[in-house]
């Protein structure tokens, strides 16, 4: 795999160098004489720089896609065999090391309100340095808090949320918790990388398609028709592929089969680039006009391949999705190492909250726990079109492709230390006392719980406004969301999702009298009941 990513860069270098001096860059496209074989692809750059932090993306990709149609044989009308190969180089990591590379983070202060200890300006407490330490006498039995600066040093490291600007301080009184995330590729910095989830290493991150997943085989899949009686037609498709089942652009509500890879910028690229294909068998019955119908098809699909979240980005990177990915590493950084979290303890000082000095397996994750290859994720659709109006009815089941955090785990309680002379016997391999549940503590296991969807969609065409309508609308089940009235932090809720689009083709003369302009909207609802 490293030869494959390094002969990859040295031949995009070489292309892009020569591209560069001969002509623009743009896509490229060859049929063979029969017109039974087509390949295209383009090589393009994409170059993002951000106010404060330099270049956020410096991305080379390049894609070849191919179409191989086959002389029908036997039982099949149609034969065709379809693939797309994609390789990204970000130079980010290279060219930005310092924000986002090996050498990114550094040394953190977290909030002290309302004391005046540590330093800047009286207000801030360096990484591992809290007042409320092992052994401090304000607490029953001296406390076990603290957590080892050698295994766990304040370098490589950035507050959640710097990048908006934020500091839970409130002017010095009742600031909110801050938490501080690793910052550094796993290979370079370990701490809070989640084995499996969230460990992508530099070269991981800087070559995105060539992991364990294999996505530089983006997909390849066969396409089969077969004809039956009347001439209705049943068509396969099997391989690893996009099945797309909304109708409309930005809001998800139908389009639930792949996941999504928020890391390549969050909601801004296009879904046919950032989908994840995955390994589907698809089965459709097109059965033609039928009745009243002008169009009818069954469509019956079974993801067969190993399941794959929704890619959030990991700790560091320039973009994960409401810096889930910076959360998810600084809380799991907390469990294994232990860490500092800004304005958790309360009522030690008047009027004010300390930054506190957490040991290991207290707060933050302990476990990812993802669906194994259960091979039970799948669909059915009825598609057609009736008076004009194409609709659809969908019905799925499937794993959430956004995480749960679970609360209420066994972890240390940190105010009965080993040798407190509390009532309740320390674990003697434990230092901080004994494990039990810990009601309303933000201590978490991940999981991605099952979901079952039903839903439908509409498109049609008003002809007095000169324009078209799409409408989708599902009903999930089983998805859970965070809930603070809960010891476990989560619930589960039953959630209605809609979408309406609106598409209207106008004048605007003064812009151009001979061209349309499309103008273009989409108004989304999400009800928990």
């Amino acid at each position: 795999m490293m030869k494959i990513r390094r002969l990859f860069l040295t031949l995009l270098s070489s292309v892009v160098a020569g591209g560069l001096a001969v002509a623009p860059l743009t896509a490229v496209a060859w049929n063979s004489k029969d017109g039974t074989l087509e390949i295209h692809g383009f090589l393009d750059n994409t170059y993002h720089n951000r106010d404060d932090y330099g270049i956020t993306k410096e991305r080379i990709r390049g894609q070849i896609e191919w179409s191989k149609v086959f002389k029908p044989t036997g039982l099949f009308s149609e034969l065709s065999f379809h693939g797309t190969l994609r390789a990204t180089y970000d130079g980010v990591y290279d060219l930005n090391d310092e924000r986002f590379g090996d050498r990114s983070g550094g040394a953190v202060s977290g909030s002290s309100s309302g004391i005046p200890i540590g330093h800047v300006n009286g207000l801030q407490t360096p990484w591992g340095h809290s007042p409320v330490t092992a052994n401090n006498p304000a607490l029953p039995g001296g406390g076990g808090f603290g957590f080892d600066l050698a295994a766990n040093p304040n370098e490589g490291l950035k507050k959640v949320s710097s990048e908006l600007g934020v500091r839970n301080n409130n002017g010095g009184f009742g600031g909110g918790l801050e938490f501080f995330t690793p910052t550094r590729p796993c290979d370079v910095d370990s701490r809070g990388c989640i084995p499996g989830y969230m460990d992508a290493t530099m070269d991981d991150l800087r070559f995105p398609e060539f992991t364990d997943d294999h996505g530089w085989l983006r997909e390849i899949y066969i396409d089969a028709t077969m004809p039956v009686n009347n001439g209705d037609e049943i068509n396969f498709r099997i391989g690893r592929q996009q099945v797309v089942w909304g109708r409309t652009d930005l809001f998800r509500v139908l389009d639930q089969v792949n996941p999504i890879d928020f890391s390549i910028q969050s909601i801004y690229e296009e879904f046919e680039d950032s989908r994840i294909p995955l390994g589907i068998f698809s089965a459709e019955y097109r059965a033609g006009a039928v009745g009243a119908f002008d169009d009818l098809n069954f469509q019956l699909i079974w993801n067969f391949e190993k399941f794959r979240p929704n890619t959030l980005g990991q700790g560091g990177q320039p973009y994960n999705i409401l810096l889930a990915g910076d959360l998810f590493r600084g809380l799991k950084n907390c469990w294994d190492n232990g860490c500092t979290i800004s304005n958790f303890a309360t009522g030690l000082v008047p009027g004010g909250n300390l930054s506190t000095d957490f040991p290991a397996h207290v707060v933050g994750i302990r476990d990812v726990h993802m669906p194994g290859w259960d091979f039970d994720q799948g669909g059915i659709r009825l598609e057609g079109v009736f008076r004009g109006v194409g609709f659809s009815v969908n019905a799925m089941t499937f794993y959430s492709q956004l995480p749960s955090l679970r609360g209420g785990i066994p972890a240390v309680n940190p105010f009965l230390a080993p040798g407190a002379g509390h009532p309740i016997v320390p674990d003697p391999t434990e230092a901080g006392g004994v494990f039990k549940p810990r009601p309303f503590l933000p201590a978490f296991d991940v999981y991605f719980p099952r979901v079952k969807l039903v839903g439908a969609s509409a498109d049609f065409y008003i002809d007095p406004v000169k324009s078209a309508f799409r409408v989708e609308v599902a009903h999930t089940s089983g998805e859970e969301f965070a809930d603070t009235s809960k010891s476990e932090l989560y619930s589960e809720s039953d959630v209605v999702r809609w979408v309406i689009g609106w598409d209207r083709p106008t004048y605007f003369r003064f812009l151009n009298p001979k061209r349309t302009f499309l103008l273009s909207g989409q108004v989304f609802g999400q009800h928990l009941l």
